[in-house]
């Protein structure tokens, strides 16, 4: 909630607005380069994991990255 409430005041200082599509977290290994998106955020609910990862693996490329609604 913190980040995302830092980034719609720094974007309404450029008059533009954003909206909180759902949360949760990632699990990062860049030494396997594999990152796993999961789980939900209590404020937000869970964001849609497969979009999330979409734009990893166009970012990423080399990256192994997968995702389960599972977690916290």
């Amino acid at each position: 909630a913190d980040l995302f409430e830092r980034t719609a005041e720094e974007l309404a200082r450029h008059g533009l607005s954003c909206e909180c599509l759902g949360g949760g977290r990632l699990s990062h290994r860049p030494e396997e380069r594999r990152i796993h998106v999961y789980g939900y955020s209590v404020g937000f609910g869970r964001a849609d994991h497969a979009v999330t990862t979409e734009k990893l693996k166009a970012e990423y490329p080399d990256y192994e990255i997968t995702w389960a609604d599972e977690g916290y």
